[in-house]
């Protein structure tokens, strides 16, 4: 049985399955890395590091992370009735 949400209260349950979680955590691993490859590897291979630099590969896979999430959310919304 697929979790739905129509209020934020549910959207933490929904976030919290076990196969959203791994869909979204694999995606992030998966898009993470080929970004990372694309645009940080070069600064961490020429020794380049800064701490906004460590910011900025975090967010490389944050943001499929988040991005997702909000597939998730959108795919799992139950509209509310108004009766």
């Amino acid at each position: 049985m697929t979790a739905t949400w129509s209020t934020w209260r549910e959207v933490g349950h929904v976030l919290a399955r076990r196969q959203h979680l791994r869909r979204a955590a694999t995606v992030s691993v998966l898009v993470g890395t080929v970004f990372f490859v694309m645009n940080q590897l070069g600064v961490l291979l020429a020794g380049g590091t800064t701490p906004m630099w460590w910011l900025k590969a975090a967010l490389t896979y944050v943001t499929p992370l988040v991005v997702s999430s909000i597939g998730v959310l959108s795919a799992t919304h139950r509209p509310t009735t108004t009766e």
